[in-house]
């Protein structure tokens, strides 16, 4: 978003864009489904197995092995960690593993599980495999020097977590990669539309102001002569000014003037940012311009009350054109799955809506969504325009 101080625009730098919520309650499941493996050395450590001495060993290296894990996975998938700290973190990993498997019993092997799915989140992709079928083969040998029968059943997590793991880092990355390309286009439409504008305004202004000067120095060589002459001339510079001052109002009006296109996109950005999920259409039916305007207004309002107040985990967005009695119209339908209707007036947003709606002749109706949520349903006539574009 672009900002303004003292007067000077300035363009916002594309960097790394922040981690959304739903980027981080993926990362949090997946950690906290995996932690639960940890249930089997606590309960051995509870149960009384071991001396005080191997208790307190115990619950020391549970606690930094687990925190080491946290902090590695849930960094490197964010904001990368430090090379140094990456490779320290995650050569100690195994070494934990290692030496409390053999140290406190086979319940302890579990902990491969870990270093598995620590080497999916960290490794570059060309040692991730190699180093999870490394991992897998020292939980066999581990076990085997422990018991004969070691838990087996090992095996399948260890290779799951890693491989899974692979995938829950790339659609990370993915992710990431998408809304900073979101970003960048959002950011040269936005120079490509001030580009246009420019020329726009150059066109509109260039004959105007040099027809302008030119009228003003005729008029200044014939004042001390001929003044009626020179106040034909001031006449006629007022006519330009004053035509010159409407095609700019024109030309800025139209580009004020929300679409329904770009506010179908900016409210996919505006929700997927927001970790909302959205079903947005994918056409736009053809309306005239002031109907066109005013479902672009609603759909914006609406959908910023749905970013901001509703708590919603999903919002579903659809733009379609119905027969009816009084003809043809284009209804817009904003519904979403979060708290609802709140029992107070509405406020002035929807009221400026409504009015908005009816100076085309449509109709604004708001209320609960069916099961739960709030829906906001807007109908405008179509006009003579034919239908999907």
């Amino acid at each position: 978003m672009s900002t303004h101080t003292d007067g000077e625009h300035r363009t916002p730098r594309i960097g790394q864009p922040p981690e959304t919520r739903r980027e981080l309650y993926v990362k949090i499941l997946w950690i906290a489904m995996w932690l639960a493996f940890l249930g089997g050395p606590a309960a051995d450590l509870l149960q009384g197995n071991h001396t005080r001495v191997g208790t307190v060993f115990g619950w020391a290296g549970l606690v930094v092995f687990a925190l080491t894990y946290v902090g590695l996975v849930v960094r490197q998938t964010g904001r990368p960690l430090a090379r140094h700290v990456v490779h320290g973190s995650l050569a100690a990993l195994p070494v934990f593993a290692v030496v409390l498997s053999v140290t406190m019993g086979e319940e302890w092997l579990v902990l491969f599980v870990y270093v598995s799915v620590a080497c999916g989140a960290v490794l570059p992709l060309r040692w991730t495999r190699p180093a999870i079928l490394a991992t897998t083969g020292a939980l066999i040998v581990v076990g085997l020097t422990i018991d004969r029968s070691p838990e087996y059943w090992l095996l399948v997590p260890t290779l799951l977590g890693g491989f899974s793991m692979i995938g829950v880092r790339e659609l990370v990355r993915t992710s990431r990669e998408l809304r900073e390309a979101r970003a960048r286009v959002a950011q040269l439409a936005a120079n490509e539309e001030r580009l246009r504008l420019a020329r726009d305004l150059h066109d509109l202004l260039g004959h105007s102001l040099s027809l302008i000067t030119l009228k003003s120095e005729l008029a200044g060589r014939m004042l001390p002569d001929h003044p009626g002459k020179a106040a034909d001339q001031v006449a006629d510079i007022e006519k330009v000014s004053r035509q010159a001052l409407v095609d700019v109002r024109e030309a800025v009006t139209g580009y004020r003037r929300p679409r329904l296109g770009a506010e179908l996109a900016g409210a996919q950005a505006a929700l997927a940012a927001a970790g909302i999920g959205a079903e947005i259409p994918p056409q736009v039916p053809e309306l005239p311009e002031t109907q066109e305007a005013a479902l672009a207004w609603t759909l914006r309002e609406a959908v910023t009350n749905v970013v901001r107040h509703s708590g919603a985990r999903r919002c579903l967005v659809s733009l379609v054109r119905r027969e009816t009695l009084a003809g043809p119209v284009v209804e817009l339908t904003v519904e979403d799955d979060g708290a609802g209707p709140t029992g107070a007036p509405p406020g002035n947003g929807l009221a400026g809506l409504a009015e908005r709606v009816a100076a085309v002749g449509g109709t604004l109706d708001t209320g609960p969504a069916p099961g739960r949520g709030f829906l906001l349903v807007a109908r405008v006539p179509a006009g003579s325009v034919g239908s999907a574009a």
